[in-house]
C-alpha cells in the first residue's frame, strides 16, 4: 500500500503531487495552502504548479498545469481552477450547489467523537457531511498532534467523495491557555500553553500577542485545524461575569490593540486572511462584557446586558482592532439587551444577538462595512425547556439533560423554522452547534427566505475555504504534526510569556525575589518536585518554613449547579472570606511565617482580607509552577500589569455599573498597578 505526503494510507492510493524538495518538514504544507498568489518568483509570469492533495478525485491537465476535478465531470470549471480568485471561484461554486448543499453549508455542526474522545464517530459524522451537505465543524477532541492529524485527514477523505467535494473547514476553542471550560477552551494536543488572554494583556505588548497568535496558527494549521472561535473583544467591565479570563480586560484601547494583533498572528498577515492563516472569529459582538449583575447569558436567568452607564458605543469600539486587521468572522452575542438601548442612533431590539438586525445589519454590516461571515454562537435555535430553563434536579448532573440545552434568547416562543428564518434576515450567515439544515431548505420552499440571500451567506463561507487553499490541499502532513506543534523555541516562547505576565502586588519588606537565606518552604497549591528542582527543602508545617508558599485563586461560589453552565463557570464572590479552605490555610501560615501569595485571576479578586496578613501578593493569569518559581527566585522578574482593577470589597462590585470600565469605589488595586523587583 502507498503512503502519500499527507501520511495517509487506505486502501485507495492516496495520491499528491511531489514534495518539493529543500524544504523543511511540512514547509510543503504552505505551499499547498497558497495556489493563487501568483508565480512565486518563477522568472516569468505563469504561477507556479498548485500542490494537490487529494484520496480519490481524478486531476484534469490543461496548459500544462494540472486540477483536481471536483464534480468528476472531466472539465476544468472555474472553481477548480487554482489560478482564479476565491471571489471569483466562490461564486462559480455557489451557481452549482443546489438549495440542500447550500443549507448544508450554512450549519456549522459539531464532530462526533468516540467515546475516549480521541477519534471521530465517522459512522455518525458521516451522514452529516453526505447526505446533509455539512462541511463546516467544531471540533473538542483532546489527543496528541498526530491523532488530530489523522483524524481530520479521515473526514477530509470523506467530504471528497461527495458531489461538489467541498473540503470540510475545522474549527477550535482556544487550546493554548490555562483554564479549560467545556464549550469554552479545549484542553491536550501538546500545543504550547501561554497565560490566558488577559495575561498578555497583562503584558501589553502587541507584538508578543501577535507572535502568540502566529504560533498558534502554525499549531492549528499543522494538524489540521482551520478556524478559531476566537478572539474575544468582550469588555470585562463587570467584574463578577465568568468569562473575564478570557478577555484582553475592562480598557477599550487596550483591548482593541490587543485584538488587532492576536487576529494578525492567528490570519497570518496584518490585514485579511493568508493562504495559510486560520480563520479568526471575533467575539462576542456586542456588549456580551455589561453581564447583569455578573451572570452569564449562557444561561437563562443570565440572558440579559445591561447598559446603566450608557456605553455600548465603547463595547463595541472594542471590535474596531479586529476590523482593522481584516477580521474574517463575527460571532454575536447570546445576550438580549436590557430596556431601550441606542447606540449610534440605532436603537436594538430586544433579542438575543444572533437574531437582532439593527445589530448585524445596521451597526456591523452597514455601520462598519463588514463583510465576513456571520456565525451564529451555539444553540440559539434550539429550545431552553425543562432543566435547562428550571435547572436539574438536587443531586442530578445538568449534563444528563444536555439535549434540552438551548439559548433562543428573546424568540423562545418562536417556532424554529422561524428562528432560522429571523436569524438570516438578521444578518447570520452560519449557525453554530446545529446540523438542522432541512430548516432553511424548508424557509425558501415557503417563501419565507429567498434562495439568493442563501447565496450571500455561502459566498462568504466558501470565500474563506479557497482564500485558506483548502479545495487544493486540506491534508496534513502526519509526521510532520508532531514536531510542529510545541516546538523548544516555541514552548520557550509560551514560558517567557508565562513569567513576564505576572503582577507583583505588594512586596512588604521585600519579601521577594526570596533571598537567598530561604531554604525551607511550606507549600500549599504548589508541585513539591518543581520547588525541589529549584534547590529548595519541601517541609511539612508552616512552622518549619523560612516561608511559606501558596497558589490560590479568586474566590466563586456555586450558585447554580443545576444549569451547565452554572455548574462550569465561576459565580458569586470575589472575596476572599473566614471558611474558604484556602483562605484559612493562608491564615494559618501568615501568623507563623511569612507567607507568598499568588492568585489566579480568572476574575478580578477582592484582596481586602489578605493584604495585611501576607507579605507579597503576585496576581497570575496562567502560569506553571516552573514560571512561578523563576519570579518567586528572581530569575525572573513580574513585568506585568493589571489589566483590571481589583475592587475593594464586594459592596463596591455590586455598586458599580456593569458597563463601565474603572468605576468601583476606591479600588484596592487599580487599572495599570503592578510593582517592580
Amino acid at each position: 500500500m502507498k503512503q502519500s505526503p499527507t501520511g495517509l494510507t487506505s486502501g485507495r492510493t492516496r495520491r499528491a503531487l511531489p514534495r518539493p524538495l529543500g524544504l523543511p518538514p511540512g514547509a510543503w504544507l504552505l505551499l499547498a495552502a497558497a495556489p493563487w498568489l501568483g508565480a512565486c518568483g518563477s522568472g516569468d509570469d505563469r504561477p507556479a504548479q498548485a500542490t494537490l492533495g487529494r484520496d480519490s478525485l481524478p486531476l484534469i491537465s490543461q496548459d500544462g498545469y494540472q486540477f483536481k476535478d471536483f464534480n468528476r465531470n472531466g472539465q476544468l470549471d472555474a472553481f477548480e481552477d487554482w489560478r482564479r480568485s476565491p471571489e471569483a471561484r466562490a461564486a462559480d461554486l455557489v451557481g452549482r450547489m443546489n438549495l440542500a448543499e447550500k443549507a448544508g453549508a450554512m450549519m456549522h455542526g459539531t464532530l462526533v467523537l468516540d467515546s475516549a474522545g480521541t477519534a471521530i464517530d465517522l459512522a455518525a459524522t458521516g451522514p452529516l457531511v453526505t447526505q446533509r451537505g455539512v462541511n463546516t465543524f467544531i471540533t473538542r477532541m483532546s489527543a496528541d498532534a498526530a491523532t488530530l492529524a489523522t483524524q481530520h485527514n479521515k473526514l477530509q477523505a470523506l467530504a471528497e467523495t461527495t458531489r461538489l467535494a467541498i473540503p470540510v473547514s475545522i474549527s477550535s476553542d482556544p487550546r493554548n491557555h490555562f483554564q479549560y471550560t467545556v464549550g469554552q477552551s479545549v484542553s491536550g494536543g501538546g500545543f504550547t500553553q501561554w497565560p490566558e488572554t488577559l495575561g498578555l494583556a497583562a503584558i501589553d505588548d502587541a507584538d508578543l500577542t501577535r507572535r502568540f497568535g502566529d504560533i498558534a496558527r502554525q499549531e492549528y494549521r499543522s494538524v489540521g485545524l482551520h478556524v478559531a472561535l476566537s478572539p474575544m473583544a468582550d469588555l470585562a467591565t463587570e467584574p463578577r461575569w465568568g468569562r473575564i479570563f478570557g478577555t484582553f480586560g475592562e480598557d477599550r484601547a487596550q483591548v482593541s490593540r490587543q485584538v488587532q494583533a492576536y487576529v494578525q498572528g492567528f490570519q497570518g498577515q496584518t490585514d485579511g486572511l493568508g493562504a495559510n492563516g486560520v480563520v479568526a472569529v471575533v467575539k462576542h459582538w456586542g456588549g456580551y462584557g455589561a453581564a447583569k449583575d455578573g451572570w452569564d447569558s449562557h444561561n437563562p436567568y443570565g440572558k440579559l446586558m445591561t447598559f446603566p452607564g450608557a456605553n455600548l458605543a465603547e463595547h463595541l469600539k472594542a471590535f474596531d482592532g479586529a476590523f482593522a486587521a481584516g477580521v474574517s468572522s463575527v460571532m454575536p452575542t447570546y445576550s438580549v439587551p436590557e430596556g431601550t438601548v441606542t447606540v449610534d442612533g440605532v436603537t436594538l431590539e430586544n433579542v438575543g444577538g444572533g437574531f437582532n438586525k439593527p445589530l448585524l445589519t445596521d451597526l456591523l454590516r452597514q455601520r462598519r462595512s463588514f463583510d465576513g461571515v456571520i456565525v451564529s454562537d451555539w444553540g440559539i435555535t434550539s429550545d431552553c425547556t425543562g432543566p435547562c430553563l428550571d435547572g436539574a434536579p438536587a443531586g442530578v448532573s445538568p449534563f444528563a439533560f444536555f439535549s434540552s440545552f438551548g439559548t433562543s434568547w428573546g424568540v423562545e416562543t418562536l417556532s424554529r423554522r422561524a428562528r432560522f428564518v429571523k436569524a438570516v434576515h438578521a444578518g447570520m450567515d452560519q449557525f453554530g452547534g446545529t446540523e438542522d439544515s432541512d430548516y432553511l431548505v424548508q424557509a425558501v420552499q415557503a417563501g419565507e427566505l429567498t434562495e439568493a440571500r442563501l447565496d450571500e451567506s455561502v459566498r462568504r463561507i466558501l470565500r474563506q475555504k479557497f482564500r485558506q487553499g483548502l479545495f487544493e490541499n486540506p491534508y496534513v502532513d502526519v509526521q510532520a504534526a508532531a514536531t510542529l506543534v510545541a516546538t523548544p523555541a516555541h514552548h520557550a516562547d509560551a514560558l517567557e510569556a508565562q513569567r513576564r505576565s505576572q503582577v507583583l502586588l505588594q512586596n512588604r519588606n521585600q519579601r521577594l525575589p526570596l533571598a537567598a537565606s530561604v531554604r525551607k518552604v511550606w507549600l500549599y497549591g504548589i508541585n513539591a518536585d518543581v520547588a525541589r528542582s529549584y534547590g529548595y527543602t519541601v517541609v511539612a508545617t508552616p512552622a518549619e518554613a523560612d516561608v511559606a508558599l501558596v497558589r490560590t485563586a479568586t474566590p466563586s461560589e456555586l450558585l447554580h449547579p443545576g444549569y451547565i453552565f452554572g455548574l462550569l463557570q465561576h459565580e458569586g464572590t470575589l472575596a476572599f472570606a473566614d471558611g474558604q479552605a484556602d483562605y484559612e490555610a493562608i491564615k494559618a501560615a501568615a501568623v507563623v511565617v511569612p507567607t507568598v501569595v499568588t492568585v489566579y485571576m480568572d476574575r478580578p479578586a477582592v484582596l481586602t482580607a489578605l493584604v495585611d496578613k501576607v507579605d507579597a501578593l503576585l496576581a497570575n493569569f496562567g502560569v506553571s509552577d516552573a514560571a512561578l518559581f523563576d519570579v518567586l527566585t528572581g530569575r525572573a522578574s513580574p513585568r506585568g500589569k493589571l489589566p483590571v482593577e481589583l475592587p475593594r470589597s464586594m459592596e463596591a462590585v455590586a455598586a458599580q455599573k456593569s458597563d463601565l470600565p474603572h468605576d468601583s469605589a476606591q479600588p484596592l488595586f487599580p487599572y495599570g498597578h503592578g510593582l517592580a523587583y
